[in-house]
């Protein structure tokens, strides 16, 4: 049977012995498994814990982050998206004068149509009743955190879909005399006008190379240097001319014993916006469709017997690159 988080499972980042179990009838109370498409049955659907899921706030604002790299776009299961023919957008031509008694020029814009489809995705954890005892609100608990490891998930995928599309730079920001971490954005951002066109209106900074930025500005022995070092991620975008700065400072488990940071050191600076459409020329986009009945989440509560209950959450999105040209990345070393 198909499981619901296919490429979660070929592509987890997690050790072999740290990989979600699959659920073969072995699946030990507190264990998580990837959901089979079996397990999502009317008859197991949960109303209570899905108006739970919808109206649940993420409290370590990976969400936030999630729609910062690749703004929400709710469509069908299966959907169209142009992906744009960036020079289509700036042609221009001296010919467009129209002689008496003949046709205006006839241009046309191609762009490509792409097929796409969101993805069911979910994981199941299994409970003993014995277990939670007389805890209360247990079953929020546990919706609560397959929630935060499925945010968690598609944040990872959205941000190799833009990391993947970004043209690399490397800089070396020290305590050297002469740094300017501020100017190289800017640098790059020039750059990515020149490619695409469009200026990139929002700057994604690794933990570490946001930690960089501010050791080679403290360093400089100039007004410049120590007034740069000193702005906030809110101040930086205003003197950047841009909508927004952001540090990503998620992580997630790569092997039994050691964490990763979902973004590496680097900066990446691309464009997005809020209230996104199908076609506009945010470079990721995280497509999402309604489960049944509506909403972005679906709940499901199996008594598998007297004391073991399977919770289930399920929905559908794909976080894709919509638009290539103009991402640039700095990475920092």
């Amino acid at each position: 049977m198909k499981t619901t988080e296919t490429v979660l499972e070929n592509a987890s980042g997690f050790a072999p012995e740290e990989r979600l179990a699959q659920d073969n009838g072995s699946l030990q109370p507190g264990q998580l498994c990837l959901a089979n498409e079996s397990r999502f049955n009317t008859a197991f659907f949960s109303e209570p814990l899905t108006t739970y899921a919808v109206g649940w706030r993420d409290p370590s604002n990976v969400e936030a982050m999630l729609d910062f790299i690749a703004p929400p776009v709710q469509v069908g299961r299966r959907f169209e998206y142009k992906s744009a023919v960036n020079a289509e957008s700036f042609l221009s031509e001296a010919d467009d004068y129209r002689a008496i008694g003949s046709e205006f020029k006839k241009v046309e814009y191609k762009g490509t149509t792409v097929n796409a489809k969101t993805d069911n995705r979910g994981l199941t954890i299994r409970v003993d009743l014995d277990a939670v005892g007389e805890m209360p609100n247990w079953r929020e608990l546990y919706t609560a955190r397959l929630l935060q490891r499925l945010l968690r998930n598609e944040l990872r995928r959205a941000t190799t879909a833009l990391l993947n599309n970004a043209t690399n730079t490397a800089k070396t920001w020290d305590s050297t005399v002469g740094k300017d971490p501020d100017q190289d954005i800017l640098t790059e951002m020039l750059a990515a006008v020149d490619d695409s066109g469009v200026r990139p209106n929002r700057i994604l900074f690794g933990d570490v190379a946001w930690n960089k930025r501010l050791i080679a500005h403290r360093a400089q022995a100039s007004a410049g240097g120590y007034a740069s070092a000193g702005l906030t991620p809110e101040e930086l975008a205003g003197f950047l001319g841009v909508e927004g700065v952001k540090i990503s400072r998620e992580r997630y488990q790569a092997s039994a014993t050691a964490k990763s940071k979902v973004v590496p050191d680097n900066v990446v600076m691309f464009y997005g916006a809020d209230g996104v459409s199908t076609e506009d020329p945010t470079h990721v986009k995280r497509f999402w469709s309604a489960v049944e009945g509506g909403g972005k989440y679906r709940v499901y509560e199996q008594q598998v017997n007297s004391k073991i209950i399977d919770l289930t959450v399920e929905h559908y999105c794909a976080s894709l690159p919509t638009a290539t040209a103009g991402v640039r990345k700095l990475s920092i070393s």
